[in-house]
């Protein structure tokens, strides 16, 4: 794989990391780096080198959101012109990044400083942990050019997150939160300072990849399935599942470490 024209990218121990890399602009999003990151997503569904993936920005940002001048002024030119079609095109190719992000078996751990707005605070939840720092500022911003906060799955996800009321609140305020507030939320699993953020969440994103891919594949899987489940669905679905990894060698591995007092070493089968 190769890097895109709006990111950089890189595998290393197993784990790749995806660097948005516009930061004169705080990293915004456009047409092209929308499907530029949803191929790469697709592709890392594959790629036996991958465990887990790390995203992030350069220069001390997060993702600004869609780019005003090369998002928000053809939207609002198709608009004037009557182009309905054409805007639905758009918001399903923006949605289809979150599926492809909830769609890839290795975990996702988002590293987010400074600024995470709009379709950049949607790239965050769609992540599958999150690590922040202090002064960052996460906002779903939809509201303020005139949208609603259903974009991209948020009104489905968010929620799932920091729960229903708190969701509401910042997709109907369209207001930011720091970092503080964000990890009191849970939108965080924790906070970093500025310049440990990246090298946490690495860190964090290579003990997931030296775990057993299979069952890590298989707990996301899980997770995103079982919320519109019943409960008694949910608990058939996780025996099949469950009995679907006690198939695999690296639940004998763990097992024969755990006899011999080591650590084990999985190997993805």
């Amino acid at each position: 794989m190769v890097p895109g024209q709006h990111f950089d990218w890189s595998v290393v121990d197993r784990v790749a990391t995806i660097t948005l890399n516009r930061p004169e602009r705080k990293n915004p999003l456009t047409f092209e780096s929308y499907k530029e990151l949803t191929d790469t997503f697709r592709a890392i569904a594959d790629a036996n080198d991958v465990r887990a993936v790390v995203i992030t920005g350069a220069g001390g940002n997060f993702c600004s959101g869609g780019d005003v001048h090369e998002i928000i002024g053809p939207l609002v030119a198709m608009k004037e012109r009557g182009d309905t079609d054409g805007l639905l095109r758009f918001t399903r190719m923006t949605g289809d990044l979150v599926k492809a992000m909830r769609a890839v078996p290795q975990p996702i751990v988002a590293a987010i400083d400074g600024i995470c707005a709009g379709a950049g605070a949607i790239l965050a939840m769609a992540s599958d942990l999150r690590i922040g720092t202090p002064r960052s500022k996460v906002g779903f911003l939809f509201v303020r050019v005139g949208l609603s906060g259903a974009d991209m799955g948020a009104c489905a996800l968010l929620p799932r997150i920091i729960g229903q009321g708190r969701a509401s609140e910042l997709l109907y305020t369209g207001r930011f939160m720091d970092g503080v507030e964000a990890e009191r939320w849970g939108f965080y699993n924790k906070l970093s300072e500025p310049d440990a953020v990246l090298a946490d969440a690495t860190a964090l994103a290579r003990s997931l990849a030296t775990g057993p891919t299979l069952a890590h594949a298989m707990t996301k899987r899980c997770l995103h399935a079982e919320w519109d489940m019943s409960i008694d669905k949910a608990i058939e679905a996780e025996a099949v599942a469950q009995a679907q990894c006690m198939n695999t060698q690296d639940f004998v591995r763990a097992y024969r470490a755990f006899v011999d007092k080591r650590a084990p070493e999985f190997e993805g089968n």
